[in-house]
C-alpha cells in the first residue's frame, strides 16, 4: 500500500497535468473558432473554382488538353498525398487519415499498382515510415508556418508539380479531414492530377448558349489549373487546421475529465489510508495503556 506522502505527491502531479491540460484546451477553443472561420471562408472560392474547371474541361479533350487535366494517360503510378498535422495530443485525428491512406495503399499494391507518397505533417510521415517508410519519396514540414495560408500551399503544390514534372507518377490523390465539428472529422480523399471536379460538382447550365473564349479554352486552363491545384491543397490545409484544434480541443476536455476523475478516486484512497493509519494508532496506544 502507497504511503500517504506518495498519495500526495500523486494527487499533485495530477493536479499540475490537469492545469496543463486544461490551459491546452482553452487555447484550442480560442485557435478553432479563428480556424473554422478561415475554412468555411474557402470553402465557396473553391466550389467556384471547380465549377469554371468543370465548365471549362467539358469543351476541351485529347491531345489538345494540358497536362495537369489529361495526365499521363496511365494510370500505373500513384502518388498519395497524406496530409496530417505537426503535433499530436489530439486524439484519433491523424491516425484517421493514416489508415484512410492506408487502405489505399493496400487497394492499390492489391491491384498491381506502384505506390509513392509524399507526406505533409510529422505525425503522419512518423506513422506510415512503419510500414511504408520506403514508398515515401518526399516530405513537406510546415512546422515553420504559425499560420496556415498561401505560402503553405504553394509550398506542397511546387512538391507535387515537380515530381510531376520529372514523371514520378501517373495520379496523385490528396487525403486530408475535412472539417464539420469540434467532434466529427471526416478523412477526405481528393484526386489532384488528372485534375477533375470534387463529386457534386456539375458544370453550369448554360441553356444552350455557346460562349468563344480569348484566349483559347486550353489556355485559359493551362494558366487556371495551377492556381486549382493550389486552391485545393489551401482548402485542405485549412480544414486541417480547424480539424486538428477541434480534435485537440476535445481530446484536452476528456484529459481534464479524466484528470478530475482520477484526483477524487487518489484523495478518496488518500482519506480512507489516513483513516486507517489513525485507527491503528489509536489501537496501539490503547493497547499500550491497558498493559500498563
Amino acid at each position: 500500500m502507497p504511503s500517504l506522502k506518495e498519495f500526495r505527491n500523486r494527487i499533485a502531479s495530477v493536479k499540475s497535468t490537469q492545469k496543463i491540460t486544461k490551459a491546452m484546451q482553452m487555447v484550442a477553443a480560442a485557435k478553432l473558432k479563428r480556424a473554422q472561420s478561415q475554412a468555411e471562408a474557402a470553402r465557396p472560392y473553391a466550389e467556384r473554382m471547380a465549377r469554371v474547371i468543370a465548365n471549362l474541361a467539358s469543351a476541351v479533350s485529347g491531345d489538345s488538353a494540358p497536362m495537369l487535366l489529361r495526365g499521363t494517360g496511365k494510370d500505373q503510378v500513384h502518388l498519395l498525398v497524406v496530409m496530417t498535422s505537426e503535433r499530436g495530443l489530439c486524439g484519433g485525428f491523424n491516425t484517421q487519415i493514416v489508415r484512410a491512406a492506408r487502405e489505399r495503399i493496400n487497394e492499390l499494391l492489391a491491384a498491381g499498382k506502384t505506390v509513392k507518397i509524399l507526406a505533409v505533417g510529422k505525425k503522419g510521415r512518423d506513422q506510415l515510415r512503419r510500414l511504408h517508410g520506403e514508398k515515401i519519396v518526399r516530405y513537406v514540414d510546415l512546422s515553420a508556418f504559425k499560420n496556415i495560408g498561401a505560402d503553405a500551399s504553394h509550398l506542397v503544390g511546387e512538391a507535387i508539380l515537380e515530381l510531376f514534372a520529372a514523371g514520378e507518377f501517373d495520379v496523385a490523390t490528396l487525403f486530408f479531414s475535412r472539417f464539420k465539428s469540434v467532434i466529427s472529422q471526416v478523412p477526405t480523399a481528393t484526386q489532384l492530377i488528372p485534375a477533375r471536379a470534387p463529386e457534386g460538382v456539375t458544370p453550369p447550365d448554360l441553356k444552350g448558349a455557346v460562349y468563344e473564349y480569348e484566349p483559347s479554352e486550353e489556355e485559359i486552363l493551362e494558366a487556371l489549373l495551377p492556381q486549382y491545384l493550389n486552391g485545393q491543397i489551401l482548402q485542405a490545409l485549412l480544414e486541417n487546421q480547424a480539424g486538428f484544434y477541434g480534435a485537440q480541443m476535445s481530446a484536452m476536455d476528456s484529459a481534464t475529465r479524466n484528470a478530475g476523475d482520477l484526483i477524487k478516486k487518489l484523495t478518496l484512497r488518500y482519506n480512507r489510508q489516513r483513516q486507517a493509519n489513525i485507527t491503528k494508532e489509536l489501537i496501539e496506544i490503547i493497547s499500550g495503556a491497558e498493559a500498563l
